[in-house]
């Protein structure tokens, strides 16, 4: 009877496990607590998937002096080199990071996400992964973190981005919902981000609504005395075993 009571519990820990390793997840990630009474601030990270560049975003950036943080794919630096010049122009401002290189979800079982085929195995994950740095290095750059297509992951496909020499960036406030959100929304959305968040946006739509309020978003947060910093900048906390 022992026998077969172990037997089972094994079987359901082995299932839990296995259910575990292979479920979606979407890190968190946030920006390390402060004192009490610091300045508030926040990291503006921004995904350029393919398309091209959302000038009324760069440019608020620029004019306003504010860093961000911007995870490139190959495919979009192919095709936008004037504003890969710009980034690479404001090195103070910008840091440069991996967002693979077709943008295909790094996931390393198949399965679609939002309707995106993922990577589907662990030598895909590497192509999508490298093939993304390989576009940065190219510009004379170094990236340091990751970001894969939908932001969704296996704790497997995490340890291996991780192997691979990167650091895989979540995010705790999602700032323009895929860059589908209206203006107004958007804008809400950045006005919800508290002191240590870190917020995910598009700068790739230059014809969606979402921009406007990213725009006005951003400007929102400086008016109300925030700081801005870049990933690199500043010590993180992550979930799901993304900086443990």
């Amino acid at each position: 009877m022992k026998t077969l009571v172990a037997a089972l519990l094994f079987s359901v820990l082995a299932g839990h496990a296995s259910f575990a390793a292979t479920r979606l997840l979407e890190p968190q990630l946030r920006l390390e607590s402060q004192e009490k009474g610091a300045v508030p601030r926040v990291a503006l990270t921004f995904d350029a998937c393919s398309g091209k560049t959302d000038e009324r975003i760069l440019s608020t950036l620029i004019d306003n002096r504010i860093p961000a943080t911007i995870f490139v794919t190959a495919r979009w630096v192919k095709r936008n080199a004037a504003a890969m010049a710009v980034f690479k122009a404001h090195p103070d401002l910008f840091e440069i990071e991996n967002h693979g290189a077709m943008h295909v979800p790094a996931v390393d079982r198949p399965v679609s996400i939002y309707g995106i085929a993922a990577a589907g195995s662990p030598q895909a994950v590497e192509t999508e992964v490298a093939g993304g740095a390989a576009a940065i290095v190219a510009q004379g750059l170094q990236p340091h973190w990751f970001r894969g297509a939908t932001a969704k992951y296996t704790l497997s496909s995490i340890g291996q981005i991780r192997q691979m020499g990167f650091r895989v960036a979540g995010y705790s406030v999602n700032g323009d919902g895929g860059s589908l959100l209206g203006a107004g929304a958007a804008q809400k959305q950045f006005l919800s981000a508290r002191d240590g968040d870190v917020i995910i946006a598009h700068i790739n739509q230059p014809t969606h609504a979402a921009g406007y309020g990213v725009v006005k978003g951003i400007l929102d947060l400086k008016a109300k005395g925030y700081a801005f910093v870049r990933l690199n900048d500043a010590t993180e906390d992550g979930s799901d075993e993304t900086s443990n």
